[in-house]
């Protein structure tokens, strides 16, 4: 039996589930050229060649095996990437060699096809783990804010009908255990043994191959709209806009009113087509991290906790019945937030469209220069979701100054909200 308390020796044989203990390329993380980096071989169809933990797609991958199972997927399919490289060009940027900068993704994941081509050709099987697309986004709320001024159409980044024309990338996440250990100042063997035992020995080459180093998590990875000149994200002489938000779904795709998820969401792509239409460019970074990556069922439990509570829904009580179902008030985890931006090549945000000091603090603190943080302005917050700002006001979410720039910004606006 292997003891999991204990740091395993690298000296010793080196256990696995997999028949094939060998790998075909080792990763050097944060070397700049790709192909002195190596690439990121997670596929099952051939295991001689994986050279990381985990596997491609995060959760979905347990649908893949249900297709597998059910028998309408042949497991050993490779996909045809014929026509699938990315419409623009992100990068390179100095950042992509800085393994202390990117940690949590592969800055190569979208150009892997091209760039490890030959590897693709000698039977490696390569898959990206990061797709860019253009396309045309509808928001409601873009109409009404074009009705009252707040929005000019200039036919290229807003057209008359109010779509938005805007770059996507989706991002999976694969995490370099030793820079994620570093990041959260604890010790690579301490991480990996906690991620083996809280997945319910899901991974056992987590503690049984110590060589292994790339890890793709079981998790919802990250969408990045980007709208207005691509160009102008990594020029610090050009005007920035960035909202970074972790998913709501009640709110973004249904309208729930108890927080300001979804009008706030808004108000950043606002102040993002306002930038980009003044030579810059804004970007939306929306991460799968729904209840503060508390996730779903533990947040309408909480809910419920909430409203039962004496005294109804109540700001002094809002993270209290977090912490009681949950055991902490968030689990997002921000410091690794940043590596997005870096990815991005932002090395500067002129306008962050954001109260949460734990986002300020992990961006500034990676380097990137804030020079204005953009509050929601209280005409926008839902009647219900009050207990919700004047909570986070009390524990210290966001400081005095925002809410005072946000009275200001309403005094100014006046009746346009």
């Amino acid at each position: 039996m292997i003891d999991h308390t204990s740091k395993p020796n690298p000296k010793h044989i080196i256990l696995t589930s997999h028949q094939s203990k060998g790998t075909a390329s080792s990763i050097q993380w944060g070397a700049s050229d790709p192909l002195d980096r190596g690439p990121i071989i997670g596929s099952l169809s051939s295991l001689k060649h994986r050279n990381v933990i985990g596997t491609h797609a995060g959760s979905y991958g347990v649908y893949r095996a249900l297709a597998v199972a059910s028998g309408v997927l042949d497991p050993s399919h490779k996909a045809d990437l014929t026509d699938t490289a990315p419409p623009v060009q992100i990068g390179p940027h100095p950042s992509w060699s800085d393994p202390d900068k990117i940690v949590s993704l592969d800055p190569f994941g979208a150009i892997a096809s091209d760039v490890f081509a030959e590897f693709r050709s000698e039977g490696y099987d390569i898959f990206p783990t990061i797709a860019i697309t253009r396309a045309r986004i509808n928001i409601p709320e873009l109409k009404d804010e074009i009705a009252q001024g707040r929005l000019t159409v200039d036919g290229k980044i807003l057209k008359p009908d109010a779509s938005l024309v805007v770059t996507k990338a989706s991002i999976d996440p694969v995490w370099y255990l030793p820079g994620i250990a570093k990041r959260l100042k604890i010790e690579e063997w301490d991480l990996r043994r906690v991620l083996f035992q809280q997945t319910g020995n899901m991974f056992p080459e987590l503690v049984t191959r110590p060589d292994l180093h790339a890890f793709l998590p079981p998790i919802g990875g990250t969408t990045v709209y980007i709208i207005g000149d691509e160009r102008a994200i990594a020029d610090p002489s050009r005007p920035l806009a960035v909202r970074v938000h972790d998913e709501c779904n009640g709110s973004d795709v249904f309208g729930s009113d108890i927080c300001t998820c979804r009008p706030y969401l808004v108000h950043g792509i606002e102040v993002c087509i306002q930038t980009a239409q003044a030579g810059g460019a804004g970007v939306i970074v929306y991460c799968r991290k729904e209840g503060r990556a508390l996730g779903e069922v533990t947040k309408f439990l909480v809910y419920n906790a909430r409203k039962r509570q004496e005294g109804g829904d109540r700001a002094d009580a809002y993270f209290l019945r977090t912490e009681c179902v949950a055991g902490v008030q968030d689990m997002r985890f921000q410091e690794l937030m940043p590596d997005i931006l870096h990815w991005l090549g932002i090395t500067k945000i002129d306008q962050l469209v954001s109260m949460s000091n734990m986002k300020y603090n992990a961006i500034t603190s990676a380097g990137i220069e804030v020079i204005q943080r953009i509050p929601i302005p209280p005409a926008l917050i839902p009647a219900d979701a009050q207990v919700e700002i004047e909570a986070k006001k009390a524990s210290g979410y966001y400081s005095g100054d925002e809410i005072l720039a946000a009275e200001e910004l309403t005094q100014i606006v006046g009746r346009a909200y």
